[in-house]
């Protein structure tokens, strides 16, 4: 397991929009992670290291953002940004191969992809992480974005992995349900 250097976790509560309130309010729980690289400034053809990370990330945080969130989960999402000396594709080791199963397991289920994204930027940069419906891949309404950033990571040897919960979709959804 590489160095976690910061956990963070939040709980966004939106209670209104468009100056109309929201009969039921919506429940976001965030985790963040901010881990070492190991592979910072380094080309590896082997990324496997990065896997079992991820898992671990998910096991410490899925877990604290279910009862975070308050009740079940019926959306979520994932992401990572990855410090300057590192590649997307080491967020995606670290997102992709291992993640997903802990944070299904936290929620008691999921059929649906988890929605991801990954980028590499400097620190203080902003990460949108995309959240969807666990079950219904095609509910619109559950398409969101939550966008997190941490004041001192990643460095340039850091990524910070995110991890979304949601009771609910976009506020006073519209869109409905596409073509299956």
């Amino acid at each position: 397991m590489t160095d976690i250097r910061r956990i963070i976790t939040l709980r966004d509560v939106i209670l209104s929009e468009m100056g109309r309130p929201l009969a039921n309010p919506i429940t976001r729980a965030i985790g963040l992670a901010v881990i070492t690289n190991p592979f910072a400034g380094k080309f590896s053809e082997d990324l496997s290291a990065l896997f079992p990370v991820g898992r671990a990330i998910g096991e410490r945080l899925s877990g604290d953002l279910r009862a975070l969130l308050g009740g079940p989960a019926v959306a979520y999402g994932k992401a990572a940004l990855v410090g300057i000396n590192g590649e997307k594709e080491h967020g995606g080791a670290c997102i992709h191969p291992m993640l997903g199963r802990p944070m299904r397991e936290a929620i008691g289920g999921g059929k649906a992809v988890i929605p991801s994204n990954v980028k590499v930027a400097a620190v203080g940069a902003s990460l949108d992480v995309p959240i969807g419906h666990k079950d219904d891949v095609w509910s619109f309404d559950h398409f969101d974005t939550v966008t997190v950033s941490v004041d001192d990571a990643p460095r340039a040897d850091e990524i910070v992995i995110a991890l979304v919960f949601a009771d609910g979709g976009r506020p006073l959804p519209r869109c409905g349900k596409g073509p299956v």
